[in-house]
């Protein structure tokens, strides 16, 4: 045995020593001695191996020693020839041995021959023999386990998650050791790692799950994600069912299935060092790492064995966590899965390019999932340019702040002070250059941002301010020009004091107050925060990493009703606004781009634009952000209209294949698909032009596109807040009444040939004006989507003004038939405007009177039920038997068969008298 071989082994036998094994010579064997013995220089029949394992006394696996700087690639076929001829008395658990190691004490290898395809791989230290023999115990291994997972019920899952799933579990089938999953902020990632982390403890039978943050208050956020998680067709949710350990101590719960912490503790737990409880609250993002950038080099930990887990997921965390703590994840002999919304370049690279999915930032807009986001730049001479503080030799002081301690004395300049932008708030705090952006803001709030609001409620705005000191100035300012008291605006950091930064966002999640936050980190990341609608940036950020997550603050969707909880006078979160006061967005960075770069050119124009045939990139992107922010505004029935017009695409669809015409990953994938690799340059321009053409195809059509204008039209209204007025007189103002009448009667007049309910109406004698429901709801939803955008509440209003002695009643709320009545009087056919309802009351009244002149007299019973058909008429127009299955009011009464019982077998020629006496 060489010196370095030597030196080698003495490396060796610490390690085993350390994992729990006993060191013996051969001459001494007992197998007895411990679990886990490991007998140097063992004789075998193909030559004496460096170590022998015994677990429970029985013959378990090798180690292959070699010295220090051997390469072990090709060791491992040394190892198996050991593994496979066995003396033939000794006891062993089965052969071939399972457990194969090369190592140089240095650098270690290990293989299970049981698993599928079995091969070699590294490992920080040598497993314990009480994982050993748990192995062995097992029917079989957790990566052949991990190759007959069920099939996944995609059910409560979105399809970018499912796909996730699926993905990452093919991945984990193929042994690769490491899968990133790219998911934008906001589609659900926490929710996603519950659902593949129970699929992987329930059917792959994994021992334990690492799931690491980028800070503490991240961990209590995805604790409640876990506890709140119901496994589709489980009895009991997650936590219910399984222990999940939120780390607040350095002791793992041995039942733990999963464990959540920070990288900063798990180093700490691995050296032995206790760790400030402020140290988990400060973002990677915000500071270096120790004083000179690199971490303690790690040892083995006897109390957090190698494999204390299965598998780690790792959330959103700083790419250092792949670089210069990547040692603490290499540790552990697990898989590693990433999940991130913005990957760089040295994320990718850590992952071996494993992407298993990709969901991005655009594509989550088109989808509703995030709603997409405006830039608002504001720009001021001293955010430009610094400032200068001039010694005048008056002996003028200048207020001086410790930034440890914030006490405040006062200094004499000695020469001028001047200072630059990037020193601004850092070396030097002008209060008057952040009151300045915060009256800004407070002026252009309601007026440029959010005109369509009352300006009682300042929508949730989160400021992100350089450090505590700067968010400290932020906070008195903001207090002081909004004019408003402590419970207005909060600073939320880890330096808080005197309030619990975990109470202070919930109170900015759920509560009208505060309405802003100020902030350095600790909302910056993974803190899901739905309502705000507006970020301020009063810092720069480097990282483009960094950018992405603290502009994901921004784009959560949330439902109307709660948005109303929080905001009362708003209505619904389309888009959020990026205040920019120092020029963030203007930085190179690799982010996502707003969808809406075409904001100057209407929504009108850009269809027209695209239908003559516009294909660049930019326009493409600003329809697809457009259709996608009027999607979210849309009913089902107007998104029925959409679809039909479109052979079956919503705007959500529309918005999509625009994303992917101009997608270079799935413009290559096309490419590919057609010419192969080797296309040329006009065959690859060929493809892209097909792709855009084809995503653009359905605007060529102008019934779509005047659907489309249609429809976004009816969303919006201008407000002029510009014009001044006073009061000159009060009175109904019968000229625009009379021009409401005006508009009406020519609309009417210019689509009675093109509208059934129309035609009808014009060309058929009252008596015989059959009408149907599906013809009246067209005449409605045609008044309301096309100029001059009548309602038949306006129009009814509009007569009652100038002709008040001929108009009784006001027209039933949500009842269509109303119209009908509008349009008899319109055209001269009755006397008098009153409600559809009314009408038929009276017609069934008379029809009663006939029916008992000639001899049919009803019942109680039988009246009652005919009163019910009569008000279904009233409010349909007409019935059919099916509608005695389907209308509750029908239904609830016994439907078709009681109603047959009652009323007798000629109900269906009674339903057609009393159609035509109430209606016609």
């Amino acid at each position: 045995m060489s010196e370095n071989e030597g030196d080698a082994r003495k490396e060796i036998d610490r390690l085993l020593t350390e994992a729990g094994w006993t060191i013996q010579d051969r001459d001494e064997m007992n197998r007895d001695a411990a679990l886990g013995v490991a007998v140097r220089e063992f004789p075998l029949p193909t030559g004496p191996c460096d170590y022998l394992l015994f677990v429970g006394g029985k013959a378990a696996g090798v180690v292959e020693a070699k010295r220090t700087g051997v390469t072990l690639g090709g060791v491992a076929e040394q190892s198996a020839r050991y593994m496979v001829t066995l003396p033939e008395h000794l006891a062993r658990w089965q052969e071939p041995l399972p457990f194969g190691y090369e190592s140089t004490g240095a650098e270690t290898f290990f293989r299970d021959i049981r698993d599928p395809r079995a091969r070699s791989r590294r490992v920080f230290a040598f497993h314990r023999p009480e994982t050993l023999r748990d192995w062995l115990q097992q029917a079989d291994t957790l990566r052949t386990r991990l190759q007959h997972m069920p099939t996944l019920d995609p059910r409560g899952l979105r399809d970018c998650q499912s796909e996730a799933i699926r993905n990452l579990e093919t991945s984990l089938a193929e042994d690769r050791p490491r899968a990133l999953i790219q998911l934008a902020t906001g589609a659900g990632k926490t929710f996603t790692a519950c659902s593949f982390s129970w699929r992987l403890i329930k059917h792959a039978g994994a021992r334990r799950i690492l799931f690491l943050v980028d800070r503490n208050n991240l961990g209590d956020q995805t604790l409640k994600e876990f506890q709140n998680f119901h496994p589709h067709g489980a009895a009991n949710r997650f936590t219910d069912t399984y222990i999940v350990q939120h780390l607040r101590s350095h002791s793992i719960d041995s039942d733990a299935k999963v464990v959540i912490t920070t990288i900063q503790r798990l180093y700490s737990m691995l050296l032995g060092k206790e760790l400030e409880e402020e140290d988990e609250e400060v973002s990677a993002f915000e500071r270096p790492l120790g004083n000179d950038g690199e971490p303690l080099p790690l040892t083995y930990n006897r109390d957090i064995p190698i494999e204390s887990f299965d598998f780690i997921v790792t959330d959103e965390c700083h790419r250092s966590i792949y670089g210069l703590w990547r040692q603490v994840l290499e540790y552990f002999d697990a898989s590693i899965i990433g999940l991130t919304a913005t990957p760089s370049k040295h994320t990718l690279g850590f992952f071996n390019q494993n992407l298993v999915a990709e969901y991005p930032y655009e594509r989550s807009v088109a989808d509703g999932v995030n709603v997409g986001y405006e830039i608002y730049r504001i720009r001021t001479r001293v955010t430009e340019e610094g400032g200068r503080l001039e010694n005048d030799g008056t002996g003028f002081h200048v207020p001086v702040r410790d930034k440890r301690t914030r006490k405040l004395r006062y200094e004499q300049l000695d020469a001028d002070l001047e200072y630059t932008a990037k020193e601004l708030d850092r070396s030097v705090v002008n209060p008057n250059q952040i009151r300045t952006v915060l009256q800004t803001y407070k002026e252009r709030v309601f007026t440029e941002l959010f005109p369509d609001r009352t300006g009682d409620w300042l929508p949730k705005t989160l400021i992100f301010a350089k450090d505590d000191n700067h968010a400290e100035e932020i906070i008195h300012a903001v207090r002081e020009v909004f004019g408003e008291g402590n419970d207005f605006a909060k600073k939320i950091t880890y330096r808080n004091t005197g309030e619990d930064p975990k109470a202070l966002i919930k109170a900015f999640r759920v509560d009208p107050f505060p309405r802003i936050a100020v902030t350095v980190d600790m909302i910056a990341t993974g803190t899901d925060i739905k309502p705000v609608e507006v970020l301020i940036f009063m810092r720069d950020v480097k990282s483009e990493g960094y950018y992405e997550q603290m502009k994901g603050r921004g784009v959560r969707t949330i439902p109307d009703a709660d948005l109303k909880t929080v905001t009362p006078d708003a209505q619904t979160k389309t888009r959020f606004i990026l205040i920019d006061a120092v020029g963030v967005s203007e930085t190179k960075k690799n982010a996502s781009q707003p969808m809406e770069r075409k904001k100057t050119v209407s929504f009108d124009k850009l269809l027209e634009e695209i239908a003559m045939g516009r294909r660049d990139e930019d326009a493409l992107s600003s329809l697809a952000g457009r259709l996608a922010a009027l999607d979210r505004k849309l009913d089902d029935e107007d998104r029925a209209r959409i679809a039909e017009a479109t052979g079956g695409k919503t705007p959500r669809d529309l918005s999509n294949n625009l994303l992917d015409a101009i997608d270079t990953d799935k413009q290559q994938a096309a490419i590919e698909a057609r010419h192969g690799s080797d296309a040329t340059a006009e065959q690859e321009q060929q493809i892209i032009e097909e792709l855009t053409d084809n995503a653009c195809r359905p605007f060529n059509e102008p019934t779509t596109r005047d659907l489309l204008k249609d429809i976004k039209q009816k969303t919006d209204i201008v407000i002029d807040e510009i014009t001044t007025d006073e009061t000159t007189s009060a009175a109904f103002d019968k000229k625009q009444a009379e021009q409401t009448i005006t508009s009406f009667k020519t609309f009417i007049e210019e689509n009675r040939d093109e509208l059934t309910a129309l035609q009808i109406l014009y060309n058929q004698p009252q008596g015989r004006q059959r009408l149907t429901y599906a013809a009246i709801r067209e005449l409605v939803t045609v008044m309301v989507e096309r100029p001059p955008y009548l309602t038949t509440a306006t129009v009814w209003q509009a007569y009652k003004r100038v002709d008040t002695a001929h108009v009784r009643g006001a027209p039933v709320d949500e009842q269509l038939t109303e119209v009908v009545s509008l349009v008899r009087f319109a055209l001269g056919q009755v006397d008098t405007l009153e409600p559809f309802s009314a009408i038929v009351e009276q017609r069934f009244n008379l029809w009663m009177g006939r029916e008992k002149r000639a001899g049919r007299e009803y019942t109680a019973e039988q009246e009652e039920w005919l009163r019910a058909i009569a008000s279904f008429i009233a409010a349909n127009a007409e019935i059919s038997p099916g509608d005695f299955q389907d209308a509750p009011s029908l239904a609830d009464k016994g439907g078709l068969l009681q109603a047959r019982k009652v009323l007798g077998t000629e109900l269906n020629g009674m339903l057609n008298d009393l159609q035509e006496a109430l209606v016609a």
